[in-house]
């Protein structure tokens, strides 16, 4: 029988998301013995091994390279969003993009509402006259997270994931998606609108777990904006093109929403992030809007995830 070539070409700027050489042994166990493991450092070394491959792990590939690709059975990316990898390929070829961020930005999620809703990010905010020993001032400024209740937009992997974290933490969740929406204690049951706009009224917390489809662009704007009580604060963890920076600036500074966290923005300096008009720099300096540079998913352990699930799928053999 003929071996298997694993071609692996994972360089990217970010530590966690580049193949060590820990992870290429760990690899080694998850195929079959008599598998060839190559390791492409540049895009000209991955295009110089990519006839003889059977398997590509990349972060990227363009479709023309399927023809320089004979042999090829499957093509992987840790990546959960569509922009670098093609959905589909030539017949045979099995396309699989990651489904193991859940839990990392679950985490990433519930560690920002807990230090938002107990005082964390208030203290940033200090007036210089208490800053010394601001316990007075900060008082009436934290409360508890369980109780609260939060609407998750996209509940895909991503956002089942936030929604079991929160849960465990007392939080409420209503999910959204776009066959219907529902309570997560209960997903059979679809809301109406009344109901949704009602779940939406009372949210401390609007989370997007949305990709970068046209489809979500400006979901979050205006109108989402007047369904949200003051108390509420956006959190994203999906892609910036779901928000309209403008219309949250608006909302921040005048306090008609209390706070965001924003993990993506409509435009990063990343070349590898789709670009889109509407980018309002100015929210990252504003008191109550916390930002992150599209981190929510980074973990050292990050690119064995992707090579076990690939296992647990089935395609590495």
């Amino acid at each position: 029988m003929t071996s298997n070539t694993y071609l692996v070409w994972l360089e990217w700027p970010e530590w966690c998301f580049r193949a060590s050489a820990e992870d290429i042994r760990a690899l080694k166990k998850l195929v079959p013995e008599s598998s060839r493991i190559i390791r492409a450092r540049s895009e000209k070394a991955f295009l110089k091994a990519l006839p003889a491959a059977t398997h590509a792990i990349v972060w990227s590939f363009k479709k023309e390279w399927f023809s320089l690709a004979p042999r090829l059975k499957v093509l992987a990316t840790p990546a959960a969003g569509r922009e670098l990898v093609p959905e589909t390929g030539p017949k045979g070829v099995k396309i699989s993009f990651g489904a193991f961020h859940g839990p990392i930005i679950a985490e990433n999620v519930a560690a920002f509402i807990l230090a938002w809703a107990r005082g964390f990010f208030a203290l940033r905010n200090a007036p210089s006259d208490v800053a010394a020993w601001p316990r007075t001032w900060l008082s009436d400024k934290c409360s508890l997270v369980s109780g609260t209740h939060a609407v998750i937009a996209g509940f895909g992997n991503i956002g089942r994931a936030i929604a079991k974290k929160l849960s465990a933490l007392g939080v409420s969740v209503t999910g959204i998606t776009r066959h219907g929406s529902f309570r997560a204690h209960d997903k059979k049951k679809l809301l109406s609108e009344e109901e949704l706009s009602s779940d939406i009224a009372r949210a401390d917390w609007f989370i997007l777990a949305l990709p970068s489809t046209t489809g979500t662009d400006g979901f979050f704007g205006k109108k989402m904006i007047s369904l949200l009580p003051r108390k509420a604060v956006l959190i994203n963890v999906g892609r910036g093109n779901a928000v309209d920076e403008k219309e949250l600036y608006a909302a921040l500074k005048t306090s008609r929403l209390a706070g965001a966290y924003l993990d993506v923005r409509r435009s990063e300096p990343s070349a590898t992030v789709l670009q889109t008009p509407g980018f309002v720099p100015e929210l990252a300096a504003l008191p109550n809007c916390i930002s992150t540079p599209h981190s929510s998913a980074f973990d050292a352990g990050y690119v064995r995830m992707c090579f076990e699930e690939l296992s647990k799928k089935r395609l590495l053999s």
